[in-house]
């Protein structure tokens, strides 16, 4: 039987997965919000930690609002959110994704429907910010990058700038997404897909740069902080590699699965992108600039044009 959710009721996607040491936190920054229509869906991936029954424990806290804990597919956290997406059903307005040793700012919530609350309903539409890197005791350090080139398919098939753990899709994206995880298969990370299928669908993406998460630096972290010097050569090398083309050789058959969902612009662009990798290699670099294939910053844009010859996007 569907239920009947209020058009402002924010559905939280919780990943867990050995959460325990940071998990209290986090949970709290959900009673902190200023948005308090909420609900809770966490999705423990086998943990053998206490981090179940810290979210069992907070279910009584909540204040009323619904926490429920589910089994994940034990799959990797990629597939753990794509389960925690088809757990959140067909009636809920908006989910927001979330990690587990992250902390929310009290106005995350809030901005985040503001913003989707200015597309139309029957748009997909992403919601993401910039976020604050901090150390492992949550000691703010810098804002993550400020994105100055518009987010779009153009630069979601060389990169993703909307961060999972600040995302948040109105009911059209979740649709979308929901019917496109069910074809999808392998992916590289469950954040940059929702990017590349919202906006290759033709939906709208929000990039908010007022930082709205406390984003915990730690050993443990999957994916880290990508501003130092360090992180930026890393990436550099990881292009110039191979690193990228094999990525986007896995995001390509995903996206194949899901061509019908794409716009013909779209479709065509991806199939242009097919043509370069396997085209002559003297022609990629032009063939490149021709699509119009971006990443944000300078440095990595001159590494994909240095890349694309050698065959290594």
């Amino acid at each position: 039987m569907s239920r009947q959710a209020r058009p402002d009721e924010v559905t939280i996607l919780l990943a867990l997965f050995n959460g325990a040491p940071c998990l209290d936190p986090q949970l709290q920054s959900y009673r902190d919000q200023s948005h308090a229509n909420w609900r809770l869906i966490v999705s423990d991936d086998g943990s053998t930690d206490a981090g179940p029954a810290l979210v069992r424990a907070f279910s009584g806290a909540a204040d009323g609002r619904a926490v429920t804990l589910i089994d994940g597919p034990r799959r990797g956290f990629g597939q753990n959110f794509l389960h925690l997406i088809r757990a959140a059903g067909p009636d809920t307005p908006h989910v927001a994704l979330s990690d587990q040793d992250d902390v929310w700012l009290p106005e995350k919530i809030a901005r985040a429907v503001a913003h989707l609350a200015m597309v139309p309903t029957d748009m997909p539409a992403l919601y993401g910010s910039r976020t604050w890197v901090c150390d492992r005791n949550l000691t703010r350090l810098h804002p993550s990058p400020l994105h100055r080139r518009p987010p779009g398919f153009r630069n979601a098939l060389m990169q993703c700038i909307v961060g999972g753990n600040t995302m948040m899709l109105n009911r059209a994206a979740l649709d979308l997404v929901q019917a496109a995880a069910a074809e999808a298969g392998q992916i590289v990370s469950h954040d940059w897909w929702i990017y590349q299928i919202v906006s290759g669908a033709g939906g709208r993406v929000i990039y908010d740069p007022q930082p709205t998460v406390l984003y915990r630096q730690h050993g443990a972290n999957l994916v880290g902080e990508n501003r130092s010097l360090p992180a930026r050569a890393r990436r550099v090398a990881r292009v110039l590699s191979g690193g990228l083309r094999d990525w986007n050789a896995i995001n390509l058959r995903a996206l194949a699965a899901s061509s019908h969902r794409l716009t013909e612009e779209n479709r065509q662009l991806v199939e242009g992108f097919v043509r370069l990798r396997a085209g002559p290699r003297a022609m990629r670099a032009r063939a490149l600039r021709k699509l119009g294939l971006y990443r944000q910053s300078g440095p990595a844009q001159a590494a994909l044009l240095m890349a694309a010859p050698l065959g290594l996007i």
